[in-house]
């Protein structure tokens, strides 16, 4: 058990993360700092959304020094949790029950009676309930109620607001300390609009993403979001040469391959592209599969009126480039297929993977009744949106190429490393968003032949047929999402979120691959040992 629990850990390559800070003055590290400390508690308060036990059993495998304890204790650590997800969330501790789709956000119920109650509440009710921020939980009479984050993790946000409003009093830069104070009072009040809006106008060396953003780990509804946090240092020079992807935002969302009736005509006026190094990253930012970049808030009205911002995480991406996707694409490219797989065609799609979140329908009218995609599509909605923008991501990319937006070269890398990426991201697992909805992508163009299988495994991309698979795909999704098709995107899911036996061959294949990186914050721990308290 103990050389099984090393294999699948090793799957992991640790690397060090490393982030330039000697440029901030000795007030910025001391609030960067307190940033870091802050972001530590949400490890433990995203144990407790995950699972109910996830506590208990962490102190018991802390307890345990014996060398079968130590390594059951390093991969809890690494999945927050005891079920490996890179395998369908088995669990890999003995006498643990299987992990639970509706997390810790739920009570003892049924899922069908939870979907009764919401039915039967009023409108206003109703949308506390299926809100981001509240647990579901059971009254002293046994109802279930809706209860604010602010109450049911009253202690840990506390705390975190605390060292929030330090680092605030540290700082010198105006954006950088409203959106602390702002975060500080939501997370005591329940009301993030505010410091939301805070975070889109964030203008500072340091950007650190703090909150509950994503509901993956509900997978009954996608409604309520999770604990996290990514503390990074602005790169400049990056950040600078990326910024007028935000301007071709609109004439993309134009030319979407859609009914026009389901574009949006006016974007939000903001979309700040931010190029990062990672700092530190905690609770649902720092489990199994590690962050390439983000896009960000989820609040619809947000959305609606500032647009949303893409964060890319550089260093996180150069470590997975290099420990990760060039060792797949010479295992599962062809010859010809591996020479055209570039950092630049990765990075730059996992930029437009971001923007394109921010683009085709969101708030969507169904009957007659306003509501959103994330509504409508339930527990399909994470996989469906993932693929969204990963193949309106290539769309995006081919019509800046065709337009001269962005250089030739790339109309024939972009192809060839998204496809040896396809492979990085299905050995996540189809039980992970991410995952399924690279399966749907990969299916579909095998299906439709923009990918050929050779005679010797290997995968290719055949360029007379990739880019029109790629339209139609994007106009297949976004279709679905404008009509709220629940029944279509399960259909879909079911069909095409698998592993098909020439993919499982070369998945065999890549056994001795890491499947993704350990991250170890060096600057983090360089820093906490010299903050002076």
């Amino acid at each position: 058990m103990v050389q099984q629990l090393r294999r699948m850990t090793a799957r992991f390559a640790p690397v060090d993360l490393t982030a330039d800070i000697a440029a901030l003055p000795p007030n910025e590290r001391q609030a960067l700092a307190r940033l870091v400390d802050a972001s530590k508690v949400f490890d433990a308060l995203f144990l407790r959304q995950v699972w109910a036990g996830n506590e208990t059993l962490l102190l018991s495998l802390v307890g345990d020094r014996s060398e079968l304890g130590q390594a059951r204790l390093r991969y809890f650590l690494i999945n927050k949790g005891p079920w490996s997800r890179l395998d369908h969330d088995e669990p890999f501790i003995p006498g643990v029950p299987a992990k639970p789709p509706q997390a810790n956000f739920y009570p003892a119920a049924t899922k069908e009676d939870v979907e009764a109650w919401l039915k039967a509440l009023s409108a206003a009710e109703r949308a506390r309930a299926t809100g981001f921020f509240t647990t579901i939980r059971r009254g002293p009479d046994g109802r279930l109620t809706a209860v604010p984050y602010s109450l049911e993790y009253q202690g840990e946000l506390g705390r975190v607001a605390s060292l929030l409003r330090e680092a605030a009093a540290l700082t010198s830069q105006p954006t950088l300390r409203r959106y602390l104070e702002s975060r500080a009072d939501a997370l005591l009040t329940n009301d993030y609009y505010a410091s939301d809006v805070a975070w889109m106008e964030l203008d500072a060396s340091i950007e650190p993403t703090i909150g509950p953003y994503e509901v993956y780990e509900d997978e009954w509804f996608n409604y309520k979001a999770a604990f996290e946090a990514f503390i990074t240092i602005r790169d400049d020079a990056e950040t600078a040469r990326l910024a007028r992807f935000g301007s071709e935002l609109q004439e993309i969302e134009n030319n979407l391959p859609i009914d026009p009736k389901f574009r949006n005509p006016k974007l939000g006026a903001m979309a700040p592209i931010r190029v990062v190094n990672t700092v530190f990253s905690s609770g649902d930012a720092n489990k199994g599969v590690q962050t390439a970049a983000f896009n960000l808030p989820n609040d619809e009205r947000v959305i609606a009126e500032k647009g949303s911002k893409r964060v890319m995480l550089k260093n996180n991406q150069e470590a997975k480039f290099r420990m990760v996707l060039q060792p797949i694409a010479r295992v599962a490219l062809s010859t010809r297929d591996q020479a055209n797989v570039t950092f630049e065609a990765f990075f730059t799609h996992i930029l437009m993977h971001e923007l394109m979140h921010g683009l085709g329908p969101h708030n969507i009218t169904v009957g007659g009744r306003a509501t959103t995609v994330r509504q409508e599509l339930k527990e399909t909605y994470s996989a469906i949106e993932e693929a969204k923008a990963d193949v309106s991501g290539l769309f995006a990319l081919q019509f800046l190429v065709d337009r001269g937006k962005l250089d030739k070269a790339l109309g024939a890398t972009m192809y060839t490393t998204y496809l040896a990426s396809m492979f990085r991201s299905i050995r996540f697992g189809i039980n992970e968003a991410h995952g399924r909805g690279v399966a749907m992508q990969l299916n579909y163009f095998l299906d439709n032949g923009g990918v050929a299988v050779a005679p010797d495994g290997t995968f290719a991309v055949n360029p007379d047929r990739i880019r029109q698979n790629v339209v139609d795909l994007t106009r297949d999704i976004m279709t679905l999402q404008a009509v709220g098709g629940h029944d279509d995107a399960r259909q879909m899911i079911e069909r095409l979120a698998v592993v098909r036996p020439p993919v499982q061959a070369v998945l065999d294949r890549l056994a001795d691959v890491p499947v993704d990186i350990a991250p170890r914050f060096v600057t983090a721990a360089q820093l906490l040992d010299g903050d002076a308290r």
